[in-house]
């Protein structure tokens, strides 16, 4: 079974254009009505352009907690093991917009690191060249949150520090055998996030547990 689906230039000739100069007859020209000149001129030479690399689709930018939290949740589960990508791209890119402070980066890494493949199991993906998405179906406030910040401690939540709980299908595809092969397994878990007053948009502090989220 395959590893988790199991799982110009053109030269353009310029002819030069035929001029009439009246000479005077003591002029010292020559030939006041010379030939065209069969002389051509090389157009510019454009520069090679160097291919782009392969770049992990960025995290779009909210003010929103939900909207914010989708676009996490989209770019995580978004990645094609063909594309010359490692997992660690794909970690980069939702580091890129967690907490500025700092505090949670070590903590958030921890994290993705159970969300996306090891490199060994990467490495084996590839040969399946397995790629993945989400379809997000619900995107909410859990009820649980309430409680959990009415037990914080004074000054442990900065100000508009929310919890988000994502919902929804990830979908996988590959070849095996030469054969397209597909699967389809719901996901959820919740997404910690920090907006206005404190940002003026939003940035992720935690991840929970793969699958076992605030409800």
């Amino acid at each position: 079974m395959p590893p988790n689906l199991r799982p110009r230039l053109r030269a353009e000739m310029v002819p030069l254009s035929r001029t009439v100069v009246p000479v005077p007859r003591n002029s010292t020209a020559t030939d006041p009505d010379p030939e065209p000149s069969s002389a051509t001129t090389a157009p510019p030479t454009a520069a090679p352009s160097t291919p782009q690399p392969p770049q992990v689709q960025a995290v779009p930018h909210s003010a929103d907690p939900e909207t914010f939290a989708q676009g996490v949740a989209s770019t995580l589960f978004a990645w094609d093991t063909a594309s010359g990508l490692w997992p660690l791209d794909y970690t980069s890119a939702i580091l890129a917009v967690g907490d500025p402070s700092g505090d949670e980066q070590a903590g958030l890494a921890s994290d993705l690191a159970v969300y996306l493949p090891t490199r060994d199991a990467w490495i084996e993906l590839r040969q399946c060249a397995t790629r993945q998405h989400l379809i997000i179906e619900a995107a909410y406030v859990p009820d649980a949150w309430a409680e959990a910040v009415a037990q914080a401690q004074p000054g442990q939540l900065a100000a508009g520090t929310t919890a988000i709980t994502i919902e929804g299908t990830r979908h996988r595809a590959g070849v095996w055998n030469g054969q397209p092969v597909t699967s389809e397994h719901p996901v959820a878990f919740t997404a910690f996030v920090v907006c206005a007053p404190t940002y003026p948009t939003c940035h992720l502090l935690r991840l929970s547990q793969f699958d076992n989220p605030l409800h």
